[in-house]
């Protein structure tokens, strides 16, 4: 299981992260079950309007068409990240805004 998780990473690292990054975001793996990789978004890209669009045209057709023996799918887990908390915290916290 390790050993696949590394090829997804591999992945992720040459044809997903970068774009991601481009506009302020990333992407982390939660768990791969049955063929299906659970995914969380993060920074700019957690909770973005085109979060599924991001997830089906590029992070999904990309391990796919590199994995398919291993990824089907792949599902964006819904939650807010730890560093959006902290952003909307700080927000808050400036009373210029």
């Amino acid at each position: 299981m390790r050993e696949d998780l590394n090829r997804i990473e591999a992945v992720l690292d040459r044809q997903v992260r970068p774009a991601l990054r481009g506009h302020g975001g990333g992407v982390e793996i939660d768990r791969l079950e049955d063929g299906v990789l659970y995914v969380r978004l993060l920074g700019q890209c957690a909770g973005c309007p085109s979060a599924d669009l991001t997830n089906e045209q590029l992070i999904e057709a990309e391990l796919v068409r590199a994995l398919p023996e291993l990824v089907r799918r792949v599902a964006v887990v819904q939650t807010v990240s730890d560093e959006l908390w902290e952003q909307a915290k700080r927000l808050l916290r400036d009373h210029r805004l």
